[in-house]
């Protein structure tokens, strides 16, 4: 089964958040007020937001989290079961329903997380998530901040569905990289089969401007209030 989705990324200072349709709220930012303030701007029913999922417990992606759970008591929360316990203490006032994952698990018709992805445990391991959105074009994935690796991320998505990916977008945390390793990370999407990209948030210019001369036309450029149809 397949679902049409849209993407509205939301986007201020150094936090991300992304809306996918306008049921599923994936991240928050890094602070209520540019959150509240884009959601209004695009004329969001917040009562409409049926789930939030926090990629990882990173202050940039869990800013707005608690405002909006003041304003949408009840909503479902999905966290990775390996967030902090300062976090996950941080719940409790609160009436949401918490779902911890470790596993691919579904969200809503054509939506899923990946699940915490542990294939990346290390010294310098976080636990994270990605969304995995199911189109007509194939499989879309959703990244936080991809802290266990782009590439470990999206061959965990392809090992659990066998599916074509048409689109990987969202932080790719690509900063600290030499172009040689970001040409290599490039060459293995491509190997992939990953049809268009959209890096942001944490990729960093160099490797923007490697998958843009890479994707050409299938670049797609990630901007604050801008609507992704996939």
């Amino acid at each position: 089964m397949t679902t049409r989705n849209w993407i509205a990324h939301f986007s201020q200072g150094g936090g991300v958040s992304y809306l996918i349709g306008n049921k599923i709220l994936f991240d928050t930012g890094e602070a209520p007020g540019c959150l509240f303030n884009n959601i209004d701007r695009m004329g969001i029913k917040i009562k409409d937001i049926e789930a939030v999922v926090i990629s990882h417990d990173h202050f940039d992606h869990t800013g707005g989290l608690w405002e909006m759970l003041q304003k949408r008591p009840g909503v479902d929360l999905y966290i990775c079961a390996g967030f902090s316990q300062d976090f996950k203490d941080k719940l409790k006032p609160y009436t949401c329903r918490v779902i911890e994952v470790n596993s691919f698990t579904k969200i809503a018709d054509g939506i899923y997380t990946t699940g915490q992805i542990d294939e990346a445990r290390g010294p310098d391991y976080i636990a994270e998530q990605a969304l995995v959105l199911e189109t007509e074009k194939g499989l879309t994935i959703v990244t936080g901040c991809a802290h266990p690796g782009i590439i470990t991320t999206v061959e965990r998505v392809k090992d659990q569905t066998k599916k074509d990916i048409y689109l990987v977008m969202g932080g790719f945390h690509l900063l600290d990289n030499h172009n040689r390793k970001l040409l290599d990370i490039n060459n293995r999407l491509r190997e992939l089969g990953v049809q268009c990209v959209g890096p942001a948030h944490c990729s960093g210019e160099d490797a923007e401007s490697i998958f843009k001369k890479s994707y050409k036309k299938n670049y797609i450029y990630v901007a604050v209030g801008r609507i992704i149809e996939v």
